[in-house]
């Protein structure tokens, strides 16, 4: 009777923890966390989520579009008012910075030109002499609004602070037709945000080759002068920089998942070896000629 009792009570508890365990999955089924900062321990794989992104920022992004090149007949204002074709900033040997920005941005596009100018000082070179800044404003409402970019430019002058290399920046407004087609190139895509009443967009320069192909992207605000100078030097084509920034370059080599140079170890063993081989003659040579002066 007691055998009974005892396999009556464990299929109860048995019964139990599985119907117990069929409402925890069920709930646990259910359960959604739709807030980035948590993940989920149990979901249901066919339940869709929010990443908790907002909705400007669902399509916004950078496209690397290496190689290609950019609408260079696209029609602009300059920052005197003056109708430019883009191609006007290009095939004068110098290689170029784009920056994709509006000039009303109350947050993100200054602390791209701030951090842009600011790398700037911290190489030799000088816009206007081995390289140019252009800015283009995405927001075609800027077009219509003379004055705006000229001030602008004028600002970030200053912020240089290099005499003579106003004729190296250029700050340009556009249609929404030659806004898109600068844009597509180049793989940036924004997006206007009702709620916050500005664009969303990622934050980037792009280093563009003489010829107006896209040759390098430099991502975030803050760039390592290094890497910029590199990428003039490359976009180029070596026609810019001394003997010691060739060598330099030859240990470093861009990465486009980072957006930046990384050193390059391959590179500096071959160089050192050279170096050694090269060590190695000289040292024979001159013990060639001291044994055969003694012999003499």
């Amino acid at each position: 009777m007691f055998r009974v009792v005892q396999k009556a009570v464990v299929s109860v508890a048995a019964a139990m923890i599985v119907a117990g365990g069929a409402a925890s999955a069920a709930a646990q089924k259910a359960e959604h966390y739709n807030s980035p900062l948590y993940s989920p321990k149990y979901y249901d794989p066919s339940a869709g989520t929010s990443n908790g992104l907002p909705d400007a920022l669902q399509t916004i992004g950078i496209e690397q579009r290496l190689g290609e090149s950019l609408p260079l007949t696209a029609e602009f204002k300059d920052e005197s008012g003056q109708a430019v074709q883009l191609g006007k900033f290009f095939n004068n040997g110098r290689p170029v910075i784009l920056a994709l920005v509006y000039y009303e941005c109350p947050m993100l596009c200054n602390q791209v030109l701030n951090g842009l100018t600011g790398s700037l000082k911290g190489i030799t070179f000088n816009a206007g002499k081995e390289f140019d800044v252009v800015a283009v404003s995405f927001d075609a409402r800027e077009n219509d609004k003379p004055g705006l970019a000229q001030n602008k430019k004028a600002s970030y002058m200053e912020r240089y602070g290099r005499p003579g290399t106003e004729q190296g920046w250029h700050f340009l407004t556009g249609t929404q037709a030659s806004i898109d087609a600068i844009t597509n190139a180049a793989g940036f895509k924004y997006k206007w945000d009702d709620k916050s009443n500005q664009f969303a967009h990622a934050s980037a320069v792009m280093v563009v080759t003489p010829e107006g192909k896209l040759s390098r992207y430099l991502y975030g605000i803050d760039y390592a002068a290094k890497d910029l100078k590199l990428g003039l030097i490359e976009s180029a084509e070596n026609r810019i920089g001394g003997v010691a920034d060739q060598l330099l370059l030859y240990c470093f080599h861009y990465d486009p998942s980072t957006g930046k140079y990384g050193f390059a170890i391959l590179s500096v063993i071959r160089l050192f070896a050279i170096f050694t081989l090269a060590g190695m003659a000289a040292m024979g040579f001159v013990f060639w000629k001291r044994n055969k002066a003694r012999h003499i």
